[in-house]
């Protein structure tokens, strides 16, 4: 059942995080008054007992689930029982008790790092599981992967209405900027804020990359994957089933550049002027990440925001915020 009333009760699960706290935001801003959150602190969505009884006591009518352990190359490697089990538990517990409240809908962000290394370009949603998984995120992928087959099977199961959408690399404000954890984008502009500030005897110092630079990604501003959510809520089963039988659905911006080319662009924006080297003996990761976004388009939406006009504003919010 699709969202309609602007009174219905929408729990966006993972609120205070960079992608929920902007759906949270473009929901006010839609005019739906009845969101409902929780910090992990006031409910651990690990654990099944006090997530149900969480659903028990709020009854929501749609499920917005972005709450997640998430982190880049290194934190993955670093951390992988976590980001497996982590992930694995969450999904459990928030889609097992929004089935046995009966939710209207469900909707479940995964992740475009669940293709194969080697998917075909640009990946097609149904080429999920036909290939080996890159190693360094692989944990999370699998975790992703069950979460999206446990939704697909309370809809053959049960008739449940769960869909999922597989967005590609996020990136915007409230992003992480920790360089142990982060993703490639918001570290390379810290690297090149840093490097800029440190500028000695009138010149930039270096930018190291990890790897080649040679790798193509595609990044989607967080603010428009929050307004795909939205569109997603609000638009009637039927029609996602009729281009998405496996309740799944790409969300991207249709083109991608290297990390090269990403890099150029961000010492622009930031006004770094030093040179670029690589380590080339970090790993590059999947060589390209360039998601099929035909079925989201079929269905009547596109990303509207500009990569330089994203970072900008994600560059700006991180100088606020390190200045605050």
């Amino acid at each position: 059942m699709r969202l309609q009333s602007k009174d219905a009760k929408i729990y966006v699960a993972g609120h205070r995080g960079m992608v929920g706290r902007a759906i949270w935001h473009d929901l006010q801003d839609a005019g739906y008054t009845n969101l409902i959150g929780r910090t992990s602190d006031e409910l651990d969505l690990r654990d099944p007992h006090a997530t149900r009884d969480f659903f028990e006591a709020e009854q929501p009518d749609f499920v917005v689930l972005a709450a997640a352990r998430v982190g880049g190359i290194l934190a993955n490697n670093r951390y992988p029982a976590d980001f497996l089990g982590d992930n694995l538990a969450i999904e459990q517990s928030v889609i097992r008790a929004a089935h046995e409240v009966g939710v209207d809908r469900l909707v479940f962000l995964g992740s475009t790092c669940i293709y194969p290394k080697h998917a075909p370009q640009p990946m097609p949603e149904d080429s999920l599981l036909t290939g080996p998984l890159e190693p360094t995120n692989q944990w999370y992928a699998v975790a992703k992967i069950a979460g999206h087959k446990l939704c697909q099977a309370m809809h053959r199961q049960h008739g449940d209405d769960m869909v999922t959408l597989m967005p590609t690399n996020l990136y915007g404000p409230g992003d992480d900027f920790d360089l142990e954890t982060s993703h490639v984008l918001p570290a390379l502009l810290r690297k090149a804020h840093e490097a800029k500030s440190r500028k000695p005897s009138g010149s930039d110092v270096p930018v190291t990359l990890w790897g080649s630079g040679e790798p193509k990604r595609e990044f989607l501003y967080v603010d428009d994957l929050a307004d795909a959510v939205r569109f997603v809520l609000e638009t009637p089963e039927e029609e996602i089933r009729e281009v998405a039988p496996d309740g799944m659905l790409n969300v991207g911006v249709g083109e991608d550049l290297s990390i090269n080319e990403l890099i150029g662009l961000i010492q622009d924006v930031v006004g770094h002027e030093g040179p670029v080297e690589h380590d080339r003996s970090k790993p590059d990761g999947t060589p390209r990440k360039l998601v099929d976004t035909s079925r989201m388009e079929s269905l009547g939406w596109e990303a509207q925001t500009p990569l330089r006009t994203g970072i900008q504003r994600t560059y700006q919010w991180y100088l606020d915020s390190i200045n605050s």
